[in-house]
């Protein structure tokens, strides 16, 4: 998410909680709120990706997302 997307919802999150936000604020407030956790679960699941489990007999695994 780019530096200035989280600038502006770092923003109006201040307004809110000094004055309040209009509906237009209201709703750009989440979809950058949206655009936000989008990006932070896509790093997350990226990062878990790339993380291997070490076993104690040197037995090595890699994560895998959970099937439902």
């Amino acid at each position: 998410m780019a530096t200035e997307r989280t600038n502006r919802l770092n923003e109006l999150a201040r307004k809110q909680k000094a004055e309040g936000l209009t509906p237009e604020e209201l709703e750009e407030q989440a979809r950058l709120r949206k655009e936000y956790l989008a990006a932070f679960r896509a790093n997350m699941t990226a990062q878990l990706d790339n993380v291997v489990i070490v076993n104690p007999d040197g037995t090595s695994h890699s994560l895998k997302k959970k099937q439902k």
